[in-house]
């Protein structure tokens, strides 16, 4: 069975998979990952597909879509399967009682991705809660248990899991706080927003209704009508630097166990992209978010070679002004920055 991609990935584009499977169950995971394995077929794992880009010739292999559900509750413990849409699993713990996961409200996808970047948002991270991962390591073919303090946290939005396919994350095991009261804010705006101070508690579930007004004000939260939010959220990732380029000196920063962190947003704004960015570039399918200048977005109709292009574009423009070089945070999938833009593009208006 084949299968666009385009129905498969909130950024709404990209060829089909050659075979598209789904996986309900972790046996059926598991299952479909080593026969793809035994047969030398490449795969591609989806959940939500809201990090994820795929080029435009699709992917001669098998996209293995986790579908799996289990969620349980145990005292302190939260043990989610990866196919679990992400924000059901905050908004349950917060029901039962949880509390810690309410600055990660809205973000998209599912839990298996959580790990993978490490999420954070408002001030929270994934690995400030996870107790253990379950997966099954596609070298050993064993069902292995990894430790939080084993996945390889740190550096932002890294860990072992990421840009590598050696592990398919099966479940993940978190442990909360009985409380209806928040961790001390961390995060300015939010502390804002609230009437509260950094450092200061509030309930778990104001917190909650902030993140998600403040998500949906920027188009963080998916909907079908608002094209700010076809996109696979920051597309490009906050670069780390062991030391801060002259051009770059007034750019903010902020600590990182691997040197300085730079909020690329920061950078795509300042280097002339403003939010909105891209009406007037090529065919005007995809531009930046017009809420802010971290998202690519498609307008409708975008191809991936079209993404690529002005993702390049705004990665070039980043350079000149700051000598910063971007990256992807997003998963590419036969694409990349270093694509030959689109013929047409030679004639079309460009910045």
């Amino acid at each position: 069975m084949r299968k666009s991609f385009a129905e498969l990935t909130t950024m709404r584009l990209g060829g089909d998979a050659a075979e598209y499977v789904v996986a309900a169950t972790t046996a059926e995971l598991i299952g479909a990952v080593s026969a793809a394995d035994a047969d030398g077929t490449p795969l591609v794992m989806l959940g939500e597909g809201s990090n994820l880009v795929v080029g435009d010739q699709g992917f001669d292999g098998v996209a293995i879509h986790v579908r799996t559900a289990g969620f349980a509750i145990r005292g302190d413990t939260v043990t989610v399967d990866a196919g679990v849409h992400w924000d059901d699993v905050v908004e349950l713990s917060l029901a039962a009682g949880l509390g810690g996961l309410e600055p990660l409200s809205g973000v998209p996808g599912s839990t298996g991705g959580t790990p993978v970047q490490n999420v954070g948002a408002y001030g929270a991270l994934v690995s400030q809660f996870l107790r253990h991962v379950t997966a099954y390591d596609r070298r050993t073919r064993e069902v292995i248990t990894i430790p939080g303090d084993a996945c390889g946290f740190g550096s932002h939005r890294q860990s072992i899991f990421k840009h590598s396919d050696r592990y398919v994350i099966l479940t993940v095991e978190f442990t909360l706080e009985s409380t209806r009261s928040s961790r001390p804010l961390a995060y300015a705006g939010l502390a804002q927003r609230l009437g509260r101070q950094i450092g200061d508690v509030a309930p778990t579930d104001e917190v909650r209704r902030a993140v998600l007004e403040m998500r949906r004000e920027r188009g963080m939260l998916l909907d079908n009508d608002d094209h700010d939010t076809w996109s696979v959220g920051s597309f490009f990732i906050n670069p780390v630097l062991q030391s801060i380029p002259d051009k770059a000196r007034d750019c903010p920063t902020y600590p990182d166990v691997a040197g300085v962190k730079l909020p690329a947003g920061w950078l795509i704004d300042h280097a002339g992209f403003p939010p909105g960015y891209g009406a007037q570039w090529g065919r005007g399918r995809v531009r930046l978010s017009t809420k802010h200048a971290l998202a690519v977005t498609n307008r409708g109709g975008a191809t991936t070679g079209e993404v690529m292009a002005f993702a390049a574009h705004v990665r070039e423009g980043v350079e000149r002004a700051f000598d910063v070089r971007l990256g992807p945070e997003c998963d590419l999938v036969n694409c990349s920055f270093d694509d030959p833009a689109p013929e047409w593009l030679a004639t079309a208006s460009a910045r």
